[in-house]
């Protein structure tokens, strides 16, 4: 049997987990207790769609885009590329950043902009990668865009340019993730979103996947 290494790049969804200013904190409450009269202990979840690791389905910045129930499974699993940009700063990530760094064929693409994320607070300035570089990433073959960033656009954009991009690449997004144990490098990609009617998103439980130390492409 081939042996397989898991890293786990998701956030533990928990009371506290940092959120985007505003959105919904996340919320567990026990409905159901274990007792003398009751078998089971069930919870009420109280949670943003974009809550810790998360897929942006297109509905989220396109008001005619596909809900999550729609999305195509396929770009959520497969071959990805971690790409460690931190040293740049909280920046706009260009062509030039990752080009030279790309592997050939690679069709999933991971930013890593935190040199450790930061788990237990908000941070209000990133780096998010620009509009042009997804269009590279797109014209090279990339189905799937993914970054430790909760966003892949600053905190105080209103035309969301580098989603659009996306958009009109069509291409899928994972953020939130979390890669202090993810060096760069070729993986296999497990984040399989929920299949939510009528949702902008859906937190996923994000793995990468290494085989004896390789990946295929």
């Amino acid at each position: 049997m081939t042996s397989a290494r898991l890293i786990d790049i998701s956030q533990t969804l928990r009371p506290g987990l940092p959120v985007w200013p505003g959105d919904t904190a996340f919320g567990l409450e026990r409905t159901w207790a274990l007792s003398d009269d009751c078998p089971v202990n069930v919870s009420r979840l109280t949670l943003s769609t974009h809550s810790g690791a998360h897929a942006d389905a297109p509905l989220h910045y396109d008001p005619r885009g596909a809900d999550m129930a729609l999305v195509g499974l396929a770009p959520y699993l497969g071959g990805v590329q971690v790409v460690d940009v931190s040293a740049c700063g909280p920046r706009r990530i260009c062509v030039e950043d990752l080009a030279e760094r790309l592997a050939q064929g690679v069709q999933r693409v991971i930013i890593k902009t935190f040199a450790r994320f930061p788990l237990d607070q908000w941070v209000d300035e990133y780096a998010t990668p620009d509009p042009s570089l997804i269009a590279h990433l797109a014209a090279r073959g990339v189905v799937l865009i993914g970054t430790d960033a909760p966003s892949l656009d600053p905190l105080t954009s209103k035309d969301l340019p580098s989603h659009h991009a996306v958009r009109r690449a069509g291409m899928a997004i994972l953020e939130g993730l979390v890669l202090d144990e993810a060096g760069e490098g070729l993986y296999d990609l497990i984040a399989l979103p929920l299949k939510i009617a009528g949702a902008d998103a859906s937190p996923v439980r994000a793995v990468l996947r290494v085989l004896n130390d390789e990946v295929a492409p």
